[in-house]
Formats: C-alpha cells, structure tokens, sequence
C-alpha cells in the first residue's frame, strides 16, 4: 500500500519560552521537530546516574512488569544484567518527576490543538527509557515501523492524536541507526495507519524516510500516528550504545495506570515483533 510523504526539509529548532509560527506549521506539515540542547550535558548524566539506580533496584528485586507493562531485558558488553525498556521511571525519582513539570512540556500541547493534551505522567507507559545495545546477548536493538494509534484500538477507543517526546541522552549520528520516519504521515488514512506497512515486523529501510543527526541533550517529538521506526546500529557493543527517555503527551479520557493495571494485549506480542 502506497504511503504519500512531502518532500522534507529537515531543520532544527530552539524551544524557548513559546512555540513559533513557524514551529508549528513545520510540525503540522511534517509530524516531526527536532529541538537542539533541550537539556545539558550535566542534566543528561544526572539522568543516567537515576535510572542506573532504578535498574538496579528492580534487578534486585526481580522486578518483570511496572503496572502491567513488561520490561525488556538483555546484557551490557561487559555481560551484565540489563533493563533495556523501563516504564513509569518518573514515579521512582523524585529527579525525573521533577523534570516532567518543566513548562516547556506545556508549550508542546499546542501542537496538539484543537484538541487538548497533557503530559502522560501516569498514562500509557510513564516516562519510558529505551537503551539499545547492539550485540549477541542484547533483546532490543530495533523496532520494525509502526504507528502508536493500533493501541488505542487494542484498548477498545478511539484513535486519537498524541505525541512521543524524546529526550535523548546519548550522541547519536543517523550513520549509528536511531529514528526513521515517512513525515507528513499523520495525515494519513485511517487505512493507510492501520495497514500501510506490517507493523512492528517490517523492518526493511524505505527510500523515502528521513533519518536525524541528534545531539546529546536534544530533544524529538512526533506525533503518534506518524509512520516510525528505530534503526539498528552497525555497531556492536559499546559503540552502538543509544539512551532515549520517552514521555506521552495524550489526548481524550483520563485513563491513569496502577500496580492493579493489566498486561495490554499488545505487549503479549513483544517477543514477536521486537529483536
């Protein structure tokens, strides 16, 4: 099924103290912004030291789900024991927690209207760390494309507008893998969302995607019905290190998860279509 992108100009951004016109017709038209040095380099490395410290309580405790939502495990280089996707990272850090109410979260909701947004805090999967490590050992180098809308299907509602913020703490050049995406794809139809590729196990390059160059500190948001995927790295061990916090800003019912929340059928899928 054929999927008709625009012709993309890729620039970056500043997020200063309110969005620009010309930040949101650029995101409007394209799904995806890029904003450089959103946080420092010192912040970047305070959080890294707190999710160290979250892994290591949970693989202590042998902690598997977070309000029913799998984490994925794999090995370091060095052999270790790793958490390579944690969930609700936010509500084990008074840090992170306290990161979240950084106002700039609030200019993006804009990007979201007319519809009205918040920041996922407590809804979907909290503040997600995804730490791709490619090597023998390692479960979670790549996702196949995908959009973020079958979800709301799975969980029986209705397709709505949302965003995937990424605050990403490493270096990572498009030449070491990271995110791909077809822009302008949000505006697809409801068809071509749902079966414009095979989701989550097509993992083939399309000529026609865009790839970025991301500084440590930098910040990404797409909007989640944008055709997306996350290349792997050519690299193996140390090199291909890629560390991204993600956050939901969401539209619609207030639907907050608990240690009472179950498994969402999807996850039930994970082995299958994630390497």
């Amino acid at each position: 099924m054929k999927i008709a992108t625009p012709k993309f100009e890729y620039k970056t951004f500043i997020l200063g103290d309110a969005l620009t016109d010309e930040q949101k017709a650029y995101f409007k038209k394209y799904g995806v912004i890029q904003f450089k040095s959103f946080i420092s380099s010192e912040t970047t490395e305070l959080f890294i030291e707190e999710l160290a410290k979250i892994e290591a309580k949970w693989l202590a405790e042998g902690v598997e789900k977070v309000n029913g939502i799998p984490l994925k495990f794999g090995k370091n280089p060095d052999g270790k024991d790793l958490i390579q996707r944690m969930c609700f990272t936010n509500k084990y850090s008074d840090v992170l927690a306290e990161f979240l109410k950084d106002p700039r979260f609030e200019l993006l909701l804009e990007l979201l209207e007319p519809y009205e947004g918040r920041v996922g805090i407590d809804e979907k999967d909290g503040l997600v760390f995804n730490h791709y490590v490619n090597q023998p050992n390692s479960k979670f180098t790549q996702m196949g494309w995908h959009t973020d809308s079958p979800r709301d299907l799975f969980l029986g509602q209705k397709i709505l507008p949302m965003l995937n913020v990424g605050i990403h703490l490493d270096k990572c050049p498009s030449s070491n893998g990271g995110l791909r995406v077809l822009p302008g794809t949000q505006n697809q139809s409801m068809l071509k969302l749902l079966f414009g590729k095979k989701q989550f196990i097509d993992h083939r390059p399309d000529s026609r995607e865009v790839a970025f160059e991301i500084d440590r500190g930098d910040l990404t948001v797409h909007d989640g019905r944008l055709w997306h995927r996350v290349e792997v790295s050519p690299h193996v061990g140390e090199k291909s290190r890629r560390r991204v916090m993600y956050v939901p800003i969401v539209t619609g019912k207030y639907k907050p998860k608990s240690a009472n929340s179950k498994t969402p059928f999807y996850h039930r899928l994970a082995k299958v279509v994630t390497k």
